[in-house]
């Protein structure tokens, strides 16, 4: 089955991941279907697009199910299809409803050193997943809005919580607790115990979209030299087949497995980056090398055909958290990322999936 075939038949099933309520979860799938219609100009991927996300937006931009004063960061990322919908179709309610978002933000509340919170029920952390949900967004509000000074703090976030979560052994840990409340929490430097793909994989997309639509300039140089860093890093943790391991740090370890969402984030960001130039010279072809190799990995090892004979993607970990209440506490450990459920078809690979797809078609 071609990958387009695979796509189309996918969205023609989607269900909103939700119930119908605004999610960060839909909000990857309508990035995946927004970079195939760049990609391929087809009207079907725009017929996708509207379909699932104006069902979600009434004419006054309120958002189906969603509330600020939960504070939850995952559920801005879904806002960043609302610019290119606004700027197609000119209908104010997708500003409208962007509004609602960044509303949210401008109350959301924040580390002592400046970084929101992920969610209002997380206090005092910063997980990496987070920096991909909130901050592109607000970069894409501030340039839609004129609002410049917007830029400079996602930028002193991004540049912060990198300190902040750096792994002395290389890339980043999932979170930080500023309060070191968390039993996760190492008492001195606030990390979570280990390396897991998946949040790298956000981290990577986040820093690699940003770059995408900011000037080449002294305010980012900082950036750019750690996406070049962090990219050569994810290459070098490539395995012989083409992927990545759910839990980076410790590939040996009893059960650890390629996981499918984190290699096609990876595959993503190591295309989009080769193609707009953020790595040069022998970098970039080993990016690009790593990049393909990954999607075509993905494309030929992880679509398989369930009992039904539908065609799925596979090798998906559901979810993957830290925290959280007695009876079902992530502790964060690399046996932790283990004991979650890998599934089929969840958006958080598909979406991804779609977008490095994309990113192959221009990349030419």
């Amino acid at each position: 089955m071609k990958p387009t075939d695979y796509f189309d038949k996918f969205a023609n099933r989607y269900q909103h991941y939700k119930g119908g309520s605004w999610c960060y979860e839909d909000g990857c799938v309508y990035r995946g279907l927004q970079f195939l219609a760049d990609a391929t100009g087809e009207a079907r991927w725009r017929s996708h697009l509207h379909r699932l996300a104006d069902a979600q937006i009434a004419e006054d931009g309120t958002l189906t199910g969603y509330s600020p004063e939960e504070f939850n960061i995952d559920h801005i990322l879904a806002g960043r299809v609302l610019f290119a919908l606004a700027e197609e179709t000119k209908d104010p309610r997708y500003l409208a409803a962007a509004e609602h978002l960044a509303g949210q933000l401008a109350n959301h509340p924040r580390i002592r050193s400046g970084n929101y919170w992920h969610k209002k029920r997380y206090p005092h952390q910063v997980w990496l997943d987070g920096l991909y949900m909130g901050l592109p967004f607000q970069i894409e509000y501030a340039q839609a809005t004129g609002r410049p000074e917007l830029i400079v703090d996602a930028l002193q976030q991004f540049s912060t919580a990198l300190v902040l979560t750096a792994n002395p052994a290389g890339l980043y840990v999932h979170g930080y607790d500023e309060s070191r409340d968390q039993r996760w929490a190492d008492p001195i430097t606030g990390h979570s115990p280990a390396l897991w793909a998946r949040a790298v994989g956000w981290l990577s997309m986040a820093l690699v979209d940003v770059l995408a639509i900011l000037p080449d300039d002294t305010g980012t140089a900082s950036l750019r030299k750690r996406t070049r860093h962090l990219l050569a890093d994810i290459v070098a943790r490539q395995t012989s087949n083409g992927l990545w391991m759910q839990v980076l740090d410790a590939p040996d370890l009893v059960g650890n497995y390629e996981e499918t969402s984190a290699s096609a984030m990876f595959s993503y960001a190591l295309l989009r980056a080769a193609r707009l130039d953020l790595v040069d010279g022998d970098e970039a072809k080993s990016v690009i090398v790593a990049g393909r190799r990954a999607l075509d990995a993905l494309l030929n090892t992880k679509l398989v055909q369930d009992e039904d004979g539908i065609t799925r993607l596979s090798g998906i970990v559901h979810v993957a958290g830290l925290g959280g209440f007695e009876g079902n506490y992530r502790s964060g450990t690399p046996e932790y990322y283990l004991t979650e459920p890998v599934v089929s078809d969840d958006a958080k690979g598909v979406g991804p999936l779609m977008m490095a797809y994309a990113e192959s078609l221009r990349l030419r």
